[in-house]
């Protein structure tokens, strides 16, 4: 029998997914053991050109305060006071595969050091030097990370994750799939979830998947 996967899709600047961070940390410390766990970024604005305009603005205001209300994770709204930012979450995205390709299993560690950046700290990071810097915090070589940041190959893998993504069909972040070769996907949600529900929908799909 395979190696069951546990695949989370996330975006480093979709605030939903910064609420549900407590609940998957908790998930892979409690299953861990039990699953290959695999972060896909999902790409949730990556192809954002323009200034956020004040009815947008307002819409992720509204977000962030739902987010605080349900999980009590910190945000600052420092954030609001930034003129003409460009809501592209691609950089971001394409730093946790840096991430990914020069260490495997840190992408989770960057994902939550991006959104911890961004939402608790306000650090811009669609800008490459300041992810670079986020990077260079989480020990990695700062000049190697800046230049796997940029190869193209790097791009083609995050468009990889986003494709992968859509193929899917998921629509919503956080997502949170179980599954092996021999029963295939289950989705767990999509959007947020406390960690008992969660918690009981593994055991049940690992509890069928051994009596099948």
């Amino acid at each position: 029998m395979s190696v069951p996967m546990l695949l989370y899709f996330a975006d480093p600047m979709c605030s939903w997914c910064w609420g549900f961070a407590p609940v998957i940390a908790q998930v892979r410390e409690a299953w861990g053991d039990r699953f290959e766990a695999h972060l896909v970024v999902g790409g949730l604005n990556p192809d954002q050109r323009e200034p956020l305009d004040e009815r947008t603005r307002s819409a992720v205001r509204e977000h962030w305060q739902h987010v605080i209300e349900a999980t009590g994770q910190p945000f600052d709204f420092g954030f609001f006071d930034r003129e003409r930012f460009v809501y592209n979450t691609e950089p971001a995205c394409r730093a946790v595969v840096t991430a990914r390709t020069l260490e495997p299993g840190s992408e989770f560690r960057m994902l939550h050091a991006l959104h911890v950046a961004f939402y608790a700290a306000n650090r811009d990071v669609t800008d490459a030097a300041v992810l670079c810097d986020i990077a260079a915090g989480l020990g990695f070589d700062r000049d190697a990370f800046a230049t796997c940041l940029e190869d193209p190959k790097t791009r083609l893998a995050t468009g990889n994750d986003f494709m992968a993504t859509q193929s899917l069909g998921i629509q919503g972040f956080p997502a949170l799939l179980v599954g092996d070769d021999e029963h295939g996907l289950t989705g767990l949600t999509v959007g947020y979830q406390d960690y008992a529900p969660l918690a009981l929908a593994i055991e049940q799909w690992l509890a069928a998947r051994e009596n099948a």
